[in-house]
């Protein structure tokens, strides 16, 4: 008889990494550990507000749960790859998130305010036809520990540049974060809201809800839940008045029509008249620049209290569309001016570094071969 062949030794399950953990979460972790809840609050601080990762630095956490800490749990940020900055002051970190993609985080100085746009998914399933991204497929959600890092990371690497200790609260570095990068972001809810609640939170980023914004293209039931759980201010990506052009811009209006998708923006503001509901609203050459369209859009929101961004389209190879000339993005904001509606037209930025609106690609392993078919079709 031959002998039993050796059992072979169980792999140590992979360290939890705690950039991922909201302080509900942190205190979860720390007393399935035999730890005292209150040591949740010191991990944060020292984590998002003091940027260590090394447990064995954290000096008022005691030797022994500092190694405990080493052995079974990670800090660990996506790899920056690469960091461009535009002649505007515009940086772009290109970050390694696994073996075969990367994402793309984009931070804009302004006089008043430093935003950081993140991503939330490596690629985007939307499809819709004037965004980069988009051309790039889809692979998977970003972790939660994936979305807070590149705040993380952003935070703590220009405080490097500048020399800033590190304090949190009124002295940090990035003042708005939009959740504006690559993906949609209510399609990784339950990631996103981790995420959030990092954000908001004193021991973390202490950021008001005013300064964080998600932006969404529409998923109406998530928007009710967002509203109920963590109430952020929303921008939505609309980029048409009607349904018919609207079905061919952003595929998502298939299923969440434009009646549905207002009433859904008229329950998130509720009965706070303080509150206005972002439209994001890209303009494309002779698509949806028309005078006729812009009495169109003022009619669509005239019972939503909301403000309008026209974004000027930022071309990429093979889009298919063309920008809107500066005379036809005026004659449309003068429209909605004058209907009572708050207008601005964004400025471009970061448009030397593929760092504006609709330009993120990232390098996604594209699962839809999405690339592809739009090579395919447009040859």
């Amino acid at each position: 008889m031959h002998s039993p062949a050796p059992l072979l030794p169980l792999a140590a399950p992979p360290a939890l990494n705690l950039f991922g953990l909201d302080h509900a979460g942190m205190q979860a972790f720390l007393l399935s550990h035999n730890e005292k809840p209150f040591r949740a609050t010191q991990l944060l601080k020292w984590i998002h507000q003091q940027g260590v990762t090394d447990f064995h630095l954290m000096t008022n956490i005691s030797k022994n749960l500092r190694q405990h800490l080493s052995e079974v749990a990670s800090l660990t940020p996506p790899q920056e790859i690469t960091r461009q900055i535009s002649h505007d002051g515009t940086r772009k970190w290109l970050l390694q998130v696994d073996q075969g993609n990367a994402i793309e985080t984009v931070l804009i100085p302004e006089i008043d305010r430093n935003t950081l746009c993140i991503s939330s998914q490596v690629g985007c399933a939307l499809d819709c036809r004037f965004c980069s991204t988009a051309r790039q497929g889809f692979n998977r959600n970003l972790s939660a520990a994936e979305i807070i890092a590149q705040l993380w990371l952003a935070e703590h690497s220009v405080r490097l540049e500048q020399g800033t200790q590190a304090q949190g609260g009124a002295s940090r570095v990035i003042s708005n974060v939009v959740l504006m990068g690559m993906g949609e972001p209510l399609l990784n809810f339950d990631n996103v809201l981790t995420a959030l609640r990092l954000m908001l939170d004193d021991n973390a980023y202490g950021l008001s809800r005013r300064r964080v914004t998600l932006s969404t293209a529409g998923v109406v039931p998530a928007l009710d839940k967002l509203r109920e759980l963590c109430p952020v201010s929303l921008a939505v990506s609309l980029h048409a008045p009607d349904d018919a052009l609207r079905d061919e811009l952003v595929p998502l209006n298939k299923k969440y029509p434009l009646k549905d998708l207002i009433e859904a923006c008229q329950r998130y503001i509720g009965d706070d008249q303080r509150r206005r509901i972002t439209i994001e609203y890209v303009l494309l050459k002779g698509v949806n620049d028309s005078t006729q369209q812009a009495r169109a859009l003022v009619k669509l929101l005239r019972k939503l209290p909301a403000k309008v961004n026209l974004i000027p389209f930022n071309p990429f190879p093979l889009s298919g569309f063309e920008p809107s000339p500066l005379r036809t993005i005026d004659a449309f904001r003068e429209i909605l001016m004058q209907a009572g509606i708050m207008t601005v037209t964004r400025k471009t930025r970061g448009d030397d570094i593929d760092a504006a609106c609709g330009q993120l690609a990232g390098k996604v392993q594209d699962r839809s071969r999405r690339e592809r078919r739009f090579s395919e079709v447009s040859v």
